[in-house]
């Protein structure tokens, strides 16, 4: 377990949330990642729920002026999925997603990563 900036205890092999109120808080999401999501206006984890991975990562792109590192798309991915269901799971379990979504702008059916069992 880590202990984040807020005192909230998390798991990367899946520990449900207790409660996430900075960027950091959420697995994955470091200090790099966590500012330039505040650059976008972004700067609370309900916030980010909000969004898109894809309209997010493309958002990043276009207001830093250059195109993001693919795996900031996987990090956003698997925030994505801890929102939906308190699995904190590494950001490369979602690259196969990543990939798809790079390259059709949609999601594929099943967005559960491989190996992952859905709720």
């Amino acid at each position: 377990m880590r202990q984040s900036g807020s005192g909230v205890r998390l798991k990367l092999s899946g520990v449900v949330r207790l409660r996430t109120t900075q960027l950091e808080d959420l697995p994955n999401i470091g200090k790099s990642i966590a500012a330039d999501l505040r650059r976008i206006g972004i700067a609370s984890p309900a916030q980010l729920a909000r969004r898109a991975p894809l309209a997010t990562f493309r958002r990043l792109a276009a207001v830093m002026g250059r195109r993001h590192d693919p795996c900031v798309l996987y990090t956003l991915l698997a925030a994505r999925h801890f929102f939906a269901n308190g699995a904190a799971l590494p950001w490369w379990k979602f690259t196969a997603q990543g990939k798809q979504l790079l390259q059709t702008g949609r999601p594929r059916k099943n967005t559960v990563p491989p190996g992952v069992l859905a709720d």
